[in-house]
């Protein structure tokens, strides 16, 4: 997850660090735009995890998920300049990572159907391949590192896709429930139910999972 990072002289930029740290994303990004690398450095720094991590819980396949956390930061590059503070760059950021899932999974959509549709008219056709495009949305539990956050991956992955969204963007990117419903297009109630849900949904499969009780 380190193809955007600057070099630079360390002696340099020291000061410019401690002063970045300090600023706003809003400023970073016109800085950055302005052509201040250290500021993009920052601003990277200071969202790759929740970025990648959202993108993980989405995506089971971690070399896919880099792949689009990735293309992300490219459209960052792409659209500094464009950026205006209407919203926060945090809403801004989640934004473009919610629709690069959207597109994405309407792309993984298409191609599972063409496959399957090929494979039933050409028996010729090797049955795996639509099996190894399945599971691209299958839940990725293997790698949890103990027994609670494999669970809590797994009943993330049971969620209805409206609360998942609408979890991840509070859990991961931090996002206040107005900031939700501008990501997601829904209201602010719509988006406060949904939260509401998928915390007991969540607390209600942890306990089945698990056999404790979650608060």
């Amino acid at each position: 997850m380190n193809s955007f990072e600057t070099n630079a002289d360390p002696v340099q930029t020291s000061t410019e660090s401690a002063k970045h740290q300090q600023q706003s994303d809003a400023i970073l990004i016109k800085e950055y735009a302005a052509g201040d690398l250290e500021a993009f450095k920052t601003l990277y720094s200071r969202h790759k995890g929740g970025l990648y991590r959202y993108f993980l819980r989405h995506i089971a396949d971690p070399n896919l998920a880099e792949d689009l956390y990735q293309e992300i930061w490219s459209k960052v590059i792409i659209q500094a300049k464009h950026y205006k503070p209407t919203a926060k760059f945090t809403t801004w950021l989640y934004t473009l990572a919610h629709n690069k899932l959207v597109d994405h999974i309407r792309h993984l959509t298409v191609v599972n159907k063409v496959m399957i549709d090929s494979h039933e008219t050409e028996m010729t056709q090797e049955p795996v391949t639509a099996a190894q495009v399945q599971m691209l949305n299958e839940p990725e539990n293997e790698l949890a590192a103990s027994r609670i956050t494999a669970a809590l991956n797994h009943c993330i992955g049971q969620l209805p896709q409206a609360q998942k969204d609408s979890f991840l963007l509070k859990e991961e990117a931090e996002l206040s429930v107005k900031d939700i419903a501008l990501v997601l297009n829904s209201s602010f109630e719509a988006s406060k139910s949904r939260l509401r849900y998928a915390y007991e949904n969540l607390r209600q499969c942890l306990q089945v999972k698990t056999g404790r009780a979650f608060l």
